[in-house]
């Protein structure tokens, strides 16, 4: 199928786009590679202001396929113009811990609080 089935059948609301898009891992069958579909998921996720268990989950998934933790983290810079600064910094503990960082003992080593 190609994008303009895949755009007409989004547009409406064909829940078999649904059901012939996802493989059995629940991963996209997408022209995307599953490297940039991982980073859109998690920008998607900051988008939204997703749970931390989803950014630990969707992070674990982009790191399996091959994003590193600079290319996630470049993903948030880079989606500040379209989601807004405040979305990206509510995500980025979230993206931290994630990634194994715990950003409130990075504070604490130079003697700051969050928000300060």
């Amino acid at each position: 199928m190609d994008y303009t089935d895949r755009l007409r059948r989004l547009a409406i609301n064909d829940e078999r786009l649904a059901e012939d898009g996802l493989d059995d891992a629940g991963i996209g069958v997408v022209g995307l590679d599953a490297k940039s579909l991982a980073l859109a998921r998690i920008a998607a996720l900051v988008a939204v202001g997703g749970a931390e268990p989803s950014f630990g989950s969707q992070t674990d998934a982009a790191v399996s396929v091959g994003a590193s933790p600079g290319e996630i983290v470049d993903v948030l810079v880079g989606i500040i113009p379209v989601v807004g600064l405040p979305r990206v910094v509510a995500a980025a503990p979230k993206v931290a811990l994630a990634l194994g960082h715990d950003i409130d003992d990075a504070f604490d080593d130079v003697g700051v609080t969050r928000g300060d």
